[in-house]
């Protein structure tokens, strides 16, 4: 599981959440820490941040699905609004979360990408 966030306590708190079922994550700060990083073609679901400073977790869904990714994407904001659902679900993710979310929402959203 690929989480990025540009907040470091979601990346903490999201990290400590999946640790503690059993689910391997690797965390980035960045989307284009993310694409610098080895674990673009090792990621099983990612779980983005729509806001990002740099390159946004849509803009970075877009590159991905266009690059032939066909990985699971789960989307989260802190911000919601109706025009960032639609641009967040044309994008092609299976989940959309508001922030802050609980812990089960975001495991059953994981669940659904795995399946």
């Amino acid at each position: 599981m690929i989480v990025v966030d540009d907040s470091a306590s979601v990346l903490k708190s999201v990290a400590r959440l999946l640790a503690h079922h059993g689910i391997d994550s690797r965390t980035f700060a960045s989307a284009e820490a993310f694409l610098e990083s080895d674990s673009v073609q090792m990621a099983t679901c990612l779980l983005l941040d729509i806001q990002l400073g740099g390159i946004s977790g849509i803009e970075l869904q877009r590159r991905l699905a266009a690059s032939g990714s066909k990985r699971p994407v789960i989307f989260m904001t802190g911000s919601d609004d109706k025009d960032m659902r639609d641009k967040a679900m044309d994008a092609g993710c299976i989940a959309y979360l508001r922030k802050p979310f609980a812990g089960q929402v975001l495991l059953d959203a994981i669940g659904k990408a795995l399946t």
